[in-house]
């Protein structure tokens, strides 16, 4: 177990190591991994919801912490894991596919048109040799109806990722968000 595992989730800052070992970039292993970011973010791109779906695993854990400015003496207060924007179960997240499904989804009706930018990812081992921590920075670009204005969110997740029996699954995702105070004006879509 790793020290910063030793001292708790609160601890974990962005780029902090989490896992045991860092997985080589480029090797088979990695690839599969940014293979497996790519596809779940085009299907999130492109609204084939039930689809991305079928990529979370069931006890999937899903947070978007309040981010705080602080002075650079007090850094490690900045993520507020206490209040979150985000804080869903598997069965909470197929809520929400079913009712961003149907017509009931005003804050997503139209739909919001996303581009979202996956880079900077590490790959980590963890104790358990079917789950892997991936880090990786996330860009994601959103603009609704006619208007000119793009929303930008910006911010670093922090992934488990397991192997099952159809391939890789998010069981955990938390997104650090780089914003305090998000220009968006809703959360509306997943990231």
């Amino acid at each position: 177990m790793t020290e910063v595992q030793q001292r708790g989730v609160e601890d974990i800052q962005p780029g902090s190591p989490v896992g045991t070992k860092r997985v080589p970039v480029g090797s088979p292993l990695y690839n599969h991994v940014v293979t497996f970011l790519y596809e779940e973010a085009t299907l999130l791109d492109q609204i084939r919801l039930k689809e991305w779906s079928e990529l979370l695993d069931t006890d999937l854990i899903y947070t978007v912490p309040l981010r705080q400015t602080r002075t650079a003496s007090e850094l490690k207060t900045t993520i507020v894991r206490t209040t979150q924007h985000y804080h869903d179960d598997y069965r909470s997240i197929l809520g929400r596919i079913l009712r961003l499904s149907g017509k009931s989804a005003w804050a997503e009706d139209p739909p919001s048109r996303t581009r979202r930018l996956v880079t900077n990812i590490f790959v980590e081992e963890t104790a358990k040799a079917d789950e892997w921590v991936v880090t990786s920075y996330l860009l994601l670009t959103r603009s609704r109806f006619k208007d000119h204005h793009v929303d930008i969110i910006s911010g670093e997740r922090r992934d488990v990722l397991r192997r099952g029996e159809n391939g890789l699954k998010l069981a955990r995702r938390e997104v650090i968000l780089d914003q305090a105070v998000l220009g968006t004006p809703n959360l509306a879509v997943f990231l």
